[in-house]
Parts: structure tokens; sequence; C-alpha cells
């Protein structure tokens, strides 16, 4: 029996250690936050995030949906966002690729979720990785 029961206790441990960071990133916006979506498009000639500019509060999240003109990512300059943002920030992006940086989605309508849970107030700018030079930037207000 002792043994069954440890195997149970590592299994429990085993699965709360397996989801905490996405079950955690997505279910406690949907608790007190609200969701807002940015789509990441080619217009034209035109890459770019619309809306470019959103103000949000502290636990929202914000889901940047991959329209057209892919791949893309999200990025935050670690210089532009607030003091004491960069662990919070980097805990709510849901699949990195590095510091503050989302991997790139290539796939039509693929979604790159960030949580701004604790997330301090102030302005978070953001660009495109593969389109910067082109443009795509954007900026998250936090209140």
């Amino acid at each position: 029996c002792g043994g069954e029961k440890k195997a149970e206790q590592q299994g429990t441990a085993d699965q709360q250690q397996a989801t905490p960071a996405p079950d955690t990133t997505a279910a406690a916006p949907a608790a007190g936050g609200a969701t807002h979506d940015v789509n990441m498009v080619l217009e034209g000639s035109a890459y770019k995030f619309v809306p470019a500019e959103l103000t949000i509060k502290a636990g929202d999240v914000v889901r940047f949906h991959n329209v057209s003109g892919g791949p893309h990512n999200v990025a935050f300059w670690p210089e532009s966002i607030p003091s004491g943002a960069q662990q919070p920030l980097d805990a709510g992006i849901a699949d990195k690729m590095g510091p503050l940086q989302s991997n790139l989605v290539a796939e039509p309508n693929a979604v790159i979720t960030v949580n701004f849970a604790n997330a301090p107030a102030g302005e978070y700018k953001y660009y495109c990785l593969p389109h910067l030079a082109l443009g795509m930037k954007g900026k998250i207000t936090v209140q």
C-alpha cells in the first residue's frame, strides 16, 4: 500500500508540475481579466498589428492572431517595459523563443497568447522580429 500511495502522490505531483505554466496562464485571465485580440497582418505592402495600440488592465490577456503575411511573433523591448515587468511578462508568454519573445507562428489563424497577470502599470512596446525593419510595431498600455 505504501508504494502505491507514493506512486499516486508522485503522479499527482508530476501532473501539477506538467500543467501549471500553460493552465495557469490560460485560466487566470478567465477568472479576473478580459481577453483582447490583435491581428498580425500584411495589408498591401504594410506589415502591422491591428490595433497597433491597446489599453488593458493587469490580469488581462492579449491574443495575437496570424491573419496574413506570416511568419510572425511578438517580442518586447526590455528597456521599454516598466521596472519590475520583465519576470511577470516573460512568464505570461505561452510559447517562447527567448526572453520576452514568443515563438514564430506561420500557420494561418495561429494564436500567440500573452498574459499580463501581475504586470505593473505602464507602456509595453513590442514588435514582430521578422518584420521589424518593415515597421511592424505596437504598444500595450497596462492601467
